[in-house]
């Protein structure tokens, strides 16, 4: 009787391990993409947080979502799992995270809202040029610019330093304001960036399709 539970359970372990093997090395919902998904998860967790006053937990949230973006990418290069989901995923799950921080932040008075609509309008731009480009079938791949890079880490480093800041209660309005002005600054350039390359690829289409034709 024994032996027959010892292979039932060594049955049940090895279906188990099978079924985990699926999903997890699937070559969509893999590991990296599960990680992902589970920082979009806690994007409602971070702001629950941040509109009850737990600043220094939203800071701990969101500074294990950013060790997450780091293994996630780590695991997706070293062990060939990178996916054309999480391709999209990933920056839609960081762009989610960091707007709605920003949003949270702005209604509890810590942020300016100027700045907030900036760095919101500016993802819900970008994000309408290359949708109204590919109903018009002239769809562009939008690949991020060194300077893009730049203004999303700067504005990682501002939510950081405000949930930290209120989170130890510490007298950091200087770096503050610092940060907002950087933030501003980037965000601007990165959109005209973003802008001038759009209307190139879009002048620069009409041109072949007239040529073509």
């Amino acid at each position: 009787m024994a032996t027959n539970w010892r292979t039932l359970a060594a049955h049940g372990l090895s279906d188990l391990s099978n079924l985990v093997g699926v999903i997890c090395w699937d070559k969509k919902l893999n590991i990296p993409n599960l990680i992902t998904i589970g920082r979009v998860v806690i994007v409602p967790v971070v702001v629950w947080l941040i509109f009850n006053g737990n600043f220094l937990a939203a800071f701990w949230f969101f500074l294990a979502a950013g060790i997450s973006d780091g293994v996630d990418g780590f695991i997706a290069k070293q062990f060939n799992q990178q996916t054309e989901l999480g391709a999209y995923l990933d920056p839609l799950a960081d762009k989610a995270l960091l707007v709605s921080i920003y949003v949270a932040l702005g209604i509890k008075g810590e942020l300016p809202v100027w700045l907030v609509i900036l760095v919101a309008s500016r993802d819900i731009l970008i994000v309408t040029g290359v949708v109204l480009s590919w109903m018009m079938d002239m769809a562009v791949t939008m690949q991020p610019h060194m300077v893009s890079k730049i203004n999303t880490t700067a504005q990682i480093m501002l939510a950081a330093l405000v949930l930290g800041g209120l989170g130890f209660e510490l007298e950091i309005l200087e770096f503050r304001y610092i940060a907002v002005a950087s933030v501003a600054g980037l965000t601007i350039i990165s959109l005209g960036v973003y802008l001038v390359t759009w209307l190139r690829h879009m002048a620069q289409y009409e041109d072949d399709e007239e040529t073509s034709s």
